[in-house]
C-alpha cells in the first residue's frame, strides 16, 4: 500500500497531472479514429481496401518524411510548445475529415490532404512527448511516470475504441471524426498551459544547423547497438502491423466477423491488456529491461495468427489482450531505458530516429495490404504478418545488445522484481 502511494503520489505534481490529463484526452481523441476513418472510408461510394490503403499511406509518408526534423525542434524548442502544435494540426486535420464524409464531399486528393496533415503532426508531436518526461519529473521516478502516462492513455484507448464501433453505427463516421478533432484542441490547449524548467536551456542552447544536429543525434543513436537493432526490428514488424492493423484485419472483421464493432472489440481489447500491463511495469524492475521488452514482443504475433486461421472471435479478442500486455510493458521499459541512456539534450533527436527507423517502412505494408488481399486473401496474408513478427523477434534476441544491457545499479529499484520495492522509480 505505502508503494501505491508512493506511485500515485506523482499525480499531485501539477506539472505531471497536467502532461497526463494531456496525454490522455488526445488518446481519448485518436481511440475514434482508426475505426471512424477506416470504416468511414469504406463505406464511401466505390470504395476498395486499395482506397483505404491509399489515404492510409497518405497519412504515414508524411509523417515518416518530417519525423527527424521533428527531434531537432522538439531538442532547441519549448517541448509543451512543440507538443501544441501538433495537436493542433491534428485537430484541423480531424475536423476537415469529419466536414468532408458529412458533407459527403469527399474527394480522394481532400482525404488524402488531411491524412497527410495528421501524418506531420504525429512528426512534430511524438519526439517532444518522449522528450518532455525528463523534463517533467526527475529521474528516480521516469519508470513509474511513464507507466502513469500509459495507464491514462490506454484507459483512453480503451473507452475511445470501445465507443467509436458504437458511434459509427449509431451517429456515422463523420461525427466520430469531429469528436476526434474535439478531443485535439482540448488537448493543445492543455499543454500550452504546462509550464518547464528547462525551456531556458532549449531558449538559450548554441545553435547549429539542422544537419548538424542530426549528425550529433545519430552518433548517440547509431553508437547504442541495443537502440539500433530493436529499431531495425520494428522497422520490419510494423511492415506486417500497419497491413494488419490498418487493412486487413477491418476487412477480415467487415467480411466474416459482424464490421466495426467486432474489430473495435479486438482493439479494445488490445488497450484493455495494456491498462492491465500497467500493474506489471509498476513493480517490474529487471536488470537486463531490453532483453525482456524484446522477448515480449514475440507473442504480439498471435491475433494475426488467429485472425488468419479463422479463429472465433473471442480467442482473437483474448489474443489481442495477451499483445495489448506485452507492448505496454514493452514500452514503458524502452523509453525508461532511453530516457535513462540518452542525454537530454538529445533524447527528442534519438526518439525521431527510433520513430522513423521503426516506422519508415510501415507505407509499404500499408500500400501492399489492399493488393495482396485482393490476389490471395486477407486471411493467408494475415498468416504471413504473424510469421514476420516472429521471426524478426528472435533475430533481435541474437544481438549482445539487446541481451546484455543492464540497468544502471545507482537507480533505485533495478535490482531482478523479487527483490525491488514496488516504489522504486526510473
Amino acid at each position: 500500500m505505502h508503494s501505491v502511494r508512493r506511485d500515485l503520489g506523482l499525480l499531485r505534481d501539477r506539472r505531471f497531472a497536467l502532461l497526463l490529463a494531456t496525454r490522455t484526452i488526445s488518446v481519448l481523441g485518436s481511440g475514434f479514429a482508426p475505426v471512424a476513418l477506416a470504416f468511414g472510408v469504406l463505406g464511401l461510394p466505390g470504395a476498395t481496401p486499395t482506397t483505404l490503403s491509399v489515404v492510409l499511406t497518405a497519412e504515414a509518408l508524411p509523417m515518416i518524411a518530417f519525423m527527424l526534423v521533428g527531434g531537432v525542434i522538439a531538442d532547441r524548442l519549448p517541448r509543451n510548445r512543440v507538443m501544441m502544435a501538433g495537436e493542433g494540426l491534428n485537430a484541423a486535420a480531424y475536423s476537415c475529415l469529419a466536414v468532408m464524409m458529412l458533407t459527403g464531399w469527399t474527394p480522394i486528393s481532400g482525404l488524402v490532404t488531411a491524412a497527410a496533415v495528421s501524418g506531420i503532426s504525429t512528426a512534430i508531436f511524438f519526439p517532444a512527448l518522449t522528450g518532455i518526461v525528463p523534463d517533467v519529473v526527475p529521474a528516480e521516478r521516469l519508470q513509474t511516470a511513464n507507466a502513469l502516462l500509459g495507464l491514462g492513455s490506454n484507459i483512453s484507448r480503451v473507452a475511445g475504441l470501445v465507443l467509436s464501433g458504437a458511434a459509427v453505427v449509431l451517429i456515422g463516421a463523420g461525427w466520430s471524426l469531429a469528436i476526434s478533432g474535439a478531443m485535439f484542441a482540448v488537448a493543445a490547449v492543455l499543454v500550452a498551459a504546462l509550464r518547464l524548467a528547462s525551456t531556458e536551456r532549449a531558449a538559450t542552447a548554441e545553435r547549429h544547423s539542422v544537419l548538424a544536429d542530426l549528425r550529433d543525434g545519430w552518433r548517440e543513436f547509431s553508437s547504442r547497438q541495443w537502440l539500433w537493432v530493436v529499431v531495425a526490428q520494428f522497422s520490419i514488424m510494423v511492415v506486417a502491423m500497419q497491413a494488419a492493423h490498418g487493412v486487413l484485419g477491418p476487412l477480415v472483421a467487415k467480411e466474416s466477423l459482424g464490421g466495426a464493432p467486432a474489430w473495435s472489440a479486438v482493439l479494445a481489447g488490445e488497450a484493455v491488456g495494456m491498462i492491465a500491463g500497467i500493474l506489471v511495469t509498476l513493480r517490474l524492475r529487471p536488470r537486463r529491461p531490453i532483453l525482456v521488452a524484446t522477448l515480449l514482443t514475440l507473442p504480439t504475433a498471435l491475433p494475426y495468427l488467429l485472425l488468419g486461421a479463422a479463429a472465433p472471435l473471442w480467442t482473437v479478442v483474448a489474443s489481442a489482450v495477451v499483445m495489448g500486455i506485452c507492448f505496454d510493458i514493452f514500452g514503458v521499459l524502452w523509453n525508461t531505458t532511453m530516457q535513462r541512456e540518452v542525454p537530454p539534450e538529445a533524447l527528442s533527436r534519438v526518439s525521431s530516429y527510433d520513430a522513423l527507423g521503426s516506422l519508415m517502412f510501415g507505407p509499404v505494408g500499408l500500400m501492399l495490404a489492399g493488393p495482396v488481399a485482393i490476389s490471395v486473401g486477407p486471411r493467408p496474408a494475415l498468416l504471413g504478418c504473424a510469421a514476420v513478427v516472429a521471426v524478426v523477434s528472435l533475430l533481435a534476441l541474437l544481438s549482445p545488445g539487446v541481451r546484455n544491457l543492464r540497468a544502471p545499479r545507482d537507480v533505485p529499484g533495478t535490482a531482478v522484481p523479487d527483490a525491488a520495492p514496488a516504489e522504486a522509480g526510473a
